[in-house]
């Protein structure tokens, strides 16, 4: 899919018609710069309005702009994400149905929802406050599918770290541990290379520990999860005594409750991350298709506007989408300008220069309306 296209206008010149200068436009492609798809790109008669509202609109356009392709990117950038994760194959961004590249070269203005008679300026602004609305939802969907995550996460940690902080209700099993009035059973993680000197000491460590009550549970590339059973009543002198010789008592307490609670909440937080993944990338999908449309309907409005303070009422331009291959870039701007009224040329800048295509005094300029789209 072509990801980078160029929107541009040309003033179709007195004694002239669109149709004409279309076709002069398709010839010379066609001769020159045969590889560039070329399309028109078709506007209706908008309101025009005054010529104070044009130029405040003007002044708005570019920073309109970069906020809604910002939207796109990001929803964009989302699809991809969530669809990595989810292992699903990466399927074509539509509007309707429609590839968004083919919405963009067949691009057709929908009256019902942006009437032509309405002023530019509501409609400009009605399409910033729908983006900046998908813009708040898709961070509050981000935002709860994230805190699912971290919380999965953790427990994911928990449950793969060392021996020193991961969860021991699955390693701990109830014939471990003893607990009655008098005795009770600690959980110590002994450094690897240290389980010598804990099986030579352990029971000297205080003066109520049962001998030879230390197990080895389990093992890992750092630690060794022993349990050591003693007199209730020596339990925190012996914790103190076991630091001071490198050696961690873990607090531990063996429920079956907690560990069946901890199990469903395992369950339920998997179902929810998958429900809310989901969930979230076919908003994405839907959403991604209302910020695209939006956003080359803004497009649309761009060129209109942009084109009438450059060449003047009533509107007489052709707007058109190219796509030119990098080295044919040159060739297409010549052939554009060939087919430009040359005694603007001075007053257009390039938006590779900085400007959105408005009035400029820059020397390196252009005499017709162009910008960039960049789908990607």
């Amino acid at each position: 899919m072509t990801t980078r296209y160029w929107v541009a206008s040309l003033p179709v010149g007195q004694g002239s018609s669109a149709s004409t200068l279309w076709s002069r436009l398709q010839e010379s492609i066609s001769k020159q710069a045969f590889d560039t798809p070329l399309y028109r790109f078709n506007i209706p008669n908008l309101r025009v309005g005054t010529l104070d509202s044009l130029l405040a609109l003007s002044d708005d356009l570019l920073k309109a702009n970069s906020f809604i392709e910002g939207v796109s990117h990001k929803i964009r950038r989302q699809i991809e994400e969530l669809e990595r994760v989810s292992g699903v194959v990466s399927s074509s961004l539509t509007v309707d149905g429609v590839p968004v590249d083919s919405y963009l070269t067949r691009f057709a203005w929908d009256d019902a929802k942006y009437p032509t008679m309405s002023p530019l300026r509501e409609i400009v602004d009605g399409i910033h406050g729908q983006i900046a609305k998908i813009e708040d939802d898709l961070k509050v969907r981000v935002a709860e599918y994230n805190n699912v995550r971290s919380q999965l996460n953790a427990i994911n940690r928990k449950q793969a770290g060392s021996l020193a902080v991961r969860d021991l209700s699955n390693l701990v099993k109830p014939e471990d541990i003893i607990s009655s009035e008098h005795l009770t059973t600690l959980v110590a993680i002994v450094p690897k290379y240290s389980q010598k000197d804990w099986l030579s000491c352990y029971e000297t460590l205080t003066t109520y520990v049962v001998p030879r009550s230390s197990k080895k549970l389990q093992e890992d590339n750092e630690y060794a999860l022993y349990t050591v059973t003693l007199f209730s009543r020596d339990a925190d002198n012996f914790r103190t005594k076991a630091r001071e010789r490198n050696f961690q008592v873990r607090d531990f307490e063996y429920n079956p409750e907690t560990q069946e609670s901890r199990k469903q909440e395992l369950e339920k937080l998997m179902q929810d991350q998958e429900t809310m993944r989901s969930s979230l990338l076919q908003w994405c999908y839907t959403s991604y298709g209302e910020v695209f449309s939006s956003w080359m309907h803004f497009c649309a409005v761009r060129v209109f506007s942009e084109s009438i303070l450059r060449y003047g009422l009533p509107p007489s331009f052709l707007s058109v989408v190219l796509s030119p291959s990098v080295k044919g870039e040159k060739k297409v701007r010549s052939i554009l300008e060939g087919l430009s009224d040359s005694s603007h040329s001075t007053y257009w800048k390039t938006d590779d220069e900085g400007g959105m295509g408005g009035f400029a005094g820059d020397a390196d300029a252009h005499p017709y309306v162009s910008f960039t789209i960049n789908l990607i």
